[in-house]
């Protein structure tokens, strides 16, 4: 069923009151105004007098919009600071050094600070003599292109550090 309007609610409220506050009563007498299958359920009309009770108003309350109370500029500040005296320091450790939740602290450093996640990687150190190797390696790839137009086909580059014959 769709939402009622304010004007469905303020008939629900004075027929409430105008019979003897009785949730049954009302949903019987709501007959005629929408049909036997479209009036509002007893617990709609329950919760519509219940709000009206509590909170004194038939209106919808939106809640209200959130202010910002963890990504403050202080909470930012000692983020920054602490990523100054340390940047090796994890995320959550972080978070429980400075008392703020590890997504709190996750957000100051990729949205505020502009700091992307990474993780170190050992790679090769390049040695003098790696040059020209790289250099003669192209000179053959280039000649074998000459030769065979789809050499490149048999070349295979990878990063693995390890081959091994099962396939692991």
């Amino acid at each position: 069923m769709e939402r009622l309007t304010n004007e469905q609610r303020l008939q629900i409220v004075e027929i409430y009151y105008q019979n003897s506050c009785s949730v049954k009563n009302v949903h019987r007498l709501l007959r005629p105004y929408y049909g036997r299958h479209n009036r509002p359920c007893e617990s709609t009309i329950r919760a519509v007098i219940t709000k009206f009770r509590t909170k004194f108003t038939l209106l919808d309350i939106k809640p209200s919009t959130c202010m910002r109370t963890v990504r403050t500029e202080e909470n930012i500040a000692a983020v920054a600071s602490s990523v100054n005296e340390n940047r090796e320091m994890s995320i959550r450790r972080r978070s429980q050094q400075l008392g703020l939740c590890y997504s709190t602290i996750w957000k100051i450093l990729s949205v505020d600070l502009g700091l992307k996640a990474y993780k170190i990687q050992l790679l090769q150190k390049l040695k003098p003599n790696d040059l020209p190797q790289r250099l003669m390696f192209g000179e053959w790839a280039l000649e074998q292109l000459d030769e065979n137009p789809l050499f490149y086909r048999k070349i295979v580059f990878s990063d693995e550090a390890h081959f091994w014959l099962n396939g692991y």
